[in-house]
């Protein structure tokens, strides 16, 4: 049979208590640092797809702006991305939510 004093256990359970405070703060962190690599990859792929986008934009611009052509045609071309641009932009600055990670809340 063990013979154990109130001392030993109280120290058995708080070194315990402690292994489990330090798993959970690394987990804590292993958590953040993966929200954080999500966060860098969703902005890579925005600016990848902005750039696609905006050479797809310029190509069609530069199709039509080279040979000389209709004056409406040209308008087009030239107003439609810019009202695209301007709701993107306008929309883009006028955020009042903010975006919530998906922690659980306590």
């Amino acid at each position: 049979m063990i013979n154990l004093t109130i001392t030993q256990v109280s120290a058995g359970v708080g070194v315990l208590l402690v292994l489990f405070a330090v798993w959970r703060s690394g987990a804590r962190r292993a958590q953040a640092a993966a929200e954080a690599t999500r966060s860098g990859a969703r902005l890579l792929s925005l600016f990848g797809r902005v750039l696609f986008n905006a050479g797809v934009i310029v190509s069609v611009q530069w199709v039509v702006i080279t040979p000389p052509g209709s004056p409406w045609l040209l308008l087009t071309v030239l107003g439609v991305p810019a009202l695209f641009a301007a709701y993107a932009l306008t929309k883009a600055l006028t955020v009042t939510t903010v975006d919530t990670s998906s922690r659980r809340r306590r």
